[in-house]
């Protein structure tokens, strides 16, 4: 989950201020860092500027559809909730029942968010959660095009008010109090689809776009529910990105973390043209050991995610106080993993890098500490 927009309290309020453009400036640093390959001679290409343009089109769109004006919020607030209260309070609590279970150190991080943004960052979750088992889960044997296309148009139905079932309803309730568009939402199922298409990406561009499929778009859901500080002078735009490079550094390091297991799947999320200046390939992945070739390419891959993780955090403390505690956690139990792969000598080929319970519960109170912190004038 990821960085946010201005809200007040209420749970139906816009962004009402903050320009939509950015620095020509400040958007080619921020770019530069990320495109950049890290300082190695000939090594990572990264992405061309027509890949960057490309999601900063998606971006850009995204932050005007989820910013209304005043006088529609004013509108908005003076419509009444379609679904009966015990109905819907039940839909929101089988979705915190979800969330509490399967993202614990997620689940206590929002416990300071007002209760309006917890019940819709949860039912936000459970539909992330619902999507990617639809290729990852139990049932993903029976997976086809069709089940996508009718999970899509069940989307559909969830924005138009039309739930299938209570954990669709807590959605559809959500988007009805928040300015959410349907568009991120459209993307993460079309991640799916790239999942049941391609096993290889060629380049880190390619990656890339996957990443923001499937990840970085739950940043752009969740901008219009957790909200900025009021204290605040940066843009949307800024704070959009700050959420889309927290989802793009927490699929990559995902992806660093189950190298093995999706091996074991016949899968390779890693790019191509990238092992290849390792002098490694496909085999290499597959027989299972770990080289210093293999640790000199996992060095340079986990200083990349780093990398975006260092732009997330420059947008964390732009958020609404109530809001930040989940999004550091999230930075520091992530930075964490790509740590406990480090611990492990880059081995990620036959070792899971996990963090504990007792040092996820740790995370708690340092990432507290870190919400605290004020948003500063300017983003570096």
């Amino acid at each position: 989950m990821c960085i946010t927009l201005s809200l007040s309290s209420k749970p139906c309020i816009g962004v009402c201020n903050g320009s939509l453009q950015l620095p020509k400036s400040m958007v080619t640093t921020a770019q530069t860092e990320v495109i950049t390959a890290p300082k190695r001679p000939n090594t990572f290409p990264g992405l061309t500027k027509q890949g960057i343009s490309d999601i900063d089109l998606r971006v850009q769109e995204v932050v005007r559809r989820q910013s209304w004006t005043n006088s529609l919020v004013r509108e908005v607030n003076c419509r009444k909730s379609r679904f009966e209260p015990m109905f819907i309070d039940d839909a929101y609590e089988k979705c915190w029942n979800i969330c509490a279970e399967y993202a614990k150190t997620f689940y206590l991080g929002t416990l300071l968010m007002t209760k309006e943004r917890q019940k819709a960052i949860w039912a936000i979750y459970v539909w992330c959660r619902r999507t990617d088992e639809l290729v990852d889960g139990p049932n993903a044997e029976y997976m086809s095009p069709a089940v996508l296309e009718r999970w899509e148009e069940r989307l559909q139905d969830i924005f138009e008010g039309r739930p299938y079932d209570m954990l669709d309803a807590a959605l559809s309730d959500t988007v009805f109090n928040f300015p959410l568009d349907i568009k991120p939402f459209r993307d993460m199922i079309e991640g799916m689809r790239m999942d049941t298409r391609k096993s290889r990406y060629e380049s880190f561009q390619e990656l890339y776009l996957y990443c923001y499929y499937v990840a970085g778009t739950v940043g752009l859901m969740t901008v219009p529910v957790m909200g900025i500080a009021p204290e605040s002078s940066v843009s949307a735009y800024t704070i959009y990105n700050a959420a889309l490079y927290l989802g793009i550094g927490n699929q990559l390091t995902n992806i660093l973390r189950d190298v093995g297991e999706d091996a074991l799947r016949g899968r390779v999320y890693l790019p191509q043209d990238e092992l290849a200046q390792f002098g490694l390939t496909d085999k290499d992945v597959f027989s299972r050991k770990v080289t210093d070739a293999w640790r000199d390419f996992m060095k340079e891959q986990i200083i990349r995610a780093r990398s975006f993780f260092n732009l997330a955090e420059e947008g964390a403390s732009q958020l609404d106080k109530d809001s930040r505690w989940p999004v550091w956690s999230s930075l520091i139990l992530y930075r964490k993993i790509l740590d406990a792969i480090e611990d492990n000598d880059y081995d990620n080929l036959t070792k899971r890098a996990y963090v504990g319970r007792t040092k996820k519960l740790l995370t708690l109170p340092l990432a507290y500490t870190r919400a605290l912190s004020k948003p500063s004038l300017y983003l570096r």
